[in-house]
């Protein structure tokens, strides 16, 4: 039976990240988020201004871990194959119910803010579809990436520097982690609090425990994606569905 690798880095294993090199990893995830939310881009054309920040979303986190790893950065990918989309597959349809069970309740008490790409969605047609479908696909590894990333840093931090146990230590860095996804929606959602921490914030737990389980940053995303699509694709098809008179 294939045995479940350990998390990468924060023991020393498959080679060890130094403290300045954790602060650089970090800082790289906020100066990919701001690229993505800030006007830096916006003087390129709209495509590739969308493009390019979904990209550099991903790509600049992925680029330094692989300078302050040395070369290691792929130790937070493994092989992805028919059993690991399955694997995806149950954890996007968990987080669908995760999320809209939370959402259910919370609708009781408060009001939500709904996502702007659901105005986008419903002005755009097919070919629309396809390139929005296109971009998030980055976008939405990225958010794997600077949520996994931080995680494997808090885990590092309270094992190596605070001597905590990794059982703790992976609790705590489940929850910071958690806590940083949540809040990188706020501008989206409006600075709705409740929404971002109760609704976005239980789906992120359940992306998280895919990669948990399996250590492998392609489960996560690829639960992600999926999930994320098929709210999109609903909303589309919902938006463009005939009106019976």
């Amino acid at each position: 039976m294939r045995q479940t690798p350990d998390f990468p880095f924060y023991n020393g294993q498959p080679t060890s990240i130094s403290g300045l090199g954790w602060l650089l990893l970090i800082a790289s995830t906020g100066l990919a988020f701001y690229l993505l939310t800030g006007p830096v881009l916006t003087v390129l054309p709209g495509l590739l201004a969308a493009y390019s920040a979904a990209i550099l979303f991903a790509g600049l986190p992925l680029l330094a871990l692989h300078l302050v790893s040395k070369g290691h950065g792929t130790a937070v990918f493994h092989r992805y194959g028919v059993k690991s989309l399955g694997i995806s597959l149950g954890f996007a349809i968990l987080t669908i119910c995760a999320s809209f069970a939370v959402a259910f309740v919370l609708s009781r008490v408060f009001t939500f803010t709904a996502n702007p790409s659901g105005d986008a969605l419903a002005g755009t047609d097919g070919w629309g579809l396809a390139i929005f479908l296109s971009r998030t696909f980055f976008q939405l590894i990225g958010e794997e990436v600077v949520t996994i990333l931080p995680l494997l840093a808090v885990l590092w931090f309270c094992v190596q520097k605070l001597n905590l146990s990794k059982g703790l230590a992976l609790t705590i860095a489940v929850i910071v982690s958690t806590a940083w996804f949540a809040a990188m929606h706020l501008p989206t959602y409006d600075w709705n609090y409740l929404q971002c921490f109760g609704i976005i914030g239980t789906a992120r737990l359940v992306l998280t425990a895919a990669y948990l389980l399996t250590r492998n940053l392609w489960v996560s995303a690829g639960a992600h994606i999926i999930n994320d699509w098929s709210i999109f694709i609903f909303t589309f098809v919902g938006s463009h569905a005939p009106i019976e008179a």
